[in-house]
């Protein structure tokens, strides 16, 4: 069964756009009209983070040789495994710091970690890229 990343591949588009749009002369001119558009980079940076992990688990999980191969009971694993097949650009720590970026972001609205979570929008935005690029090179050779 072929894998659909269409999820994926969208919302990095999204996640890039609002990034792009911190950057506009009018957010950079608009304090009020910065803070809503670094919101929706933090938003698109929750959903990228959360399809990237499920997309990796399931190509994973798709191409494992057995269901032992498969085992990921932690996130940690899955990582680790995504890792040592290519698929990732970062290992098991940087992977760790996203986890936790995406943690803050969703337990509790505070200035200072709004600001840390879209400091480290950029830094996904090329992990999960690079994700997709894999996946995508990867199912075309299944």
């Amino acid at each position: 069964m072929a894998l659909d990343f269409s999820s994926l591949q969208n919302a990095i588009s999204q996640l890039e756009k609002s990034l792009k749009f911190t950057h506009s002369p009018a957010a950079e001119m608009d304090g009020e009209l910065f803070e809503q558009l670094r919101n929706s980079v933090i938003q698109c940076f929750e959903f990228t983070y959360e399809l990237s992990h499920k997309m990796l688990r399931r190509y994973l999980e798709e191409t494992a040789a057995s269901p032992d191969e498969a085992d990921f009971s932690t996130f940690q694993n899955l990582i680790r495994t995504g890792n040592e097949k290519g698929l990732l650009r970062s290992d098991w720590l940087r992977w760790r710091v996203y986890r936790q970026a995406r943690t803050d972001s969703s337990h509790t609205y505070d200035v200072d970690k709004a600001e840390a979570v879209y400091a480290i929008a950029p830094e996904f935005l090329e992990e999960a890229k690079y994700l997709y690029a894999r996946l995508m090179e990867r199912s075309s050779l299944v």
